[in-house]
């Protein structure tokens, strides 16, 4: 360990203590680097005290990529992301304010932000410079928090994404061109897809995966697909469809949603059964029902348990304080400009910083 300059005072997160003879005090110091709490030098006759910053997902992790079926590190191993998806950002920009990407990064502990860009609905259609810009300075947010984020282009009207192919090849161009030497940044192609075949799917997928990978040729790309990005079971399909005519692109995984109180045990078990064969992040999912009401705790939790057990990356829904469950923030919170801590979630936002922390 190199020399720390002594100093009288904090200079960042510097500080000298005076020595003291206490050896309780002097053993402690020493058990607190041992376990990288902090640095301790001795040097000149004082013991100099240094708060070790704590790593961060993109530091521990490096740039992942998709391994077999897993979400994988830098080395090749495993990993789980566990995060919040914005709602969009035309209605809560005042919901992912600097404080609220602190209390994300830092209280949360989440490792991933997923960035809602809804396609119309008075978002990127209405405006594409705004929306474009909005999401990348959130991508650089979240890459100065050491978080991986997921840029997601918020299709739902009309099912079919590519009647608005035009403009996801445009903001998907824009964003892989400014942030492609990044290895935080992961692109959601199309959020819920429906009333669509998975082959019209895959020819807007194959469209939108060509112009990103003209800009950055590596990062990983999730793909929606049939039934609301279900694997298909929404719309009373399978996985099956998309096994027999996959996306031929490396790094490359699959999406899942679901809404525990509604989808229950045989969705479950549909993605307990998928996941076995085809690589899955789940980017979107709350404890309600989809209409946003009755929470259903245990249920989540047996979610929640499975995508633990199976290496399964996580955005819930959703950094919003509207009236409705899937909002983590109390109705109005976000205007108060305080988001960390428990006081200003719903218990659902309680439940949900509880599963992201543990």
């Amino acid at each position: 360990m190199s020399a720390i300059r002594r100093s009288s005072e904090w200079r960042g997160n510097v500080r000298s203590l005076p020595w003291i003879n206490n050896w309780a005090v002097r053993a402690a110091l020493i058990i607190a680097a041992a376990f990288g709490l902090l640095a301790v030098n001795t040097a000149n006759g004082e013991a100099v005290a240094v708060v070790a910053k704590a790593e961060t997902p993109v530091q521990k992790y490096g740039k992942v990529r998709v391994c077999g079926v897993y979400l994988c590190d830098a080395s090749g191993k495993p990993v789980q992301l566990k995060g919040m998806s914005t709602h969009g950002t035309q209605w809560y920009a005042h919901c992912l304010t600097d404080a609220a990407l602190d209390a994300m990064a830092y209280d949360w502990k989440a490792s991933v932000l997923r960035v809602a860009t809804y396609a119309r609905e008075g978002g990127y259609a209405a405006n594409p410079a705004k929306f474009t810009k909005l999401a990348s300075d959130l991508v650089d947010k979240a890459t100065s928090r050491g978080m991986y984020v997921i840029v997601d282009w918020h299709m739902i009207h009309p099912g079919d994404p590519n009647a608005d192919i035009a403009n996801a090849t445009a903001f998907f161009k824009a964003i892989a061109k400014r942030h492609k030497n990044k290895t935080n940044v992961l692109y959601e192609i199309a959020n819920e897809p429906n009333r669509v075949s998975w082959s019209k799917i895959k020819t807007y997928s194959d469209k939108v995966i060509k112009v990103i990978r003209a800009e950055d040729p590596d990062s990983v790309i999730l793909v929606g697909n049939h039934g609301w990005s279900t694997l298909g079971k929404s719309d009373g399909s399978t996985e099956q469809k998309i096994l027999d005519n996959p996306v031929r692109a490396s790094n490359i995984m699959y999406t899942f949603h679901y809404y525990a109180a509604f989808y229950r045990d045989k969705f479950r078990a549909h993605l307990d059964r998928a996941s076995n064969k085809l690589p899955i992040f789940v980017t979107e999912w709350g404890a309600p029902s989809y209409t946003g009401v009755g929470s259903d705790f245990p249920m989540s939790q047996k979610f929640v348990d499975l995508l633990a057990k199976k290496k399964i990356s996580w955005t819930a829904w959703a950094l919003a304080d509207n009236v409705k469950e899937m909002s983590v923030f109390k109705q109005g919170a976000c205007s108060g400009g305080k988001f960390a801590g428990p006081g200003v979630l719903k218990p659902g936002g309680v439940w949900m910083r509880e599963r992201i922390r543990g």
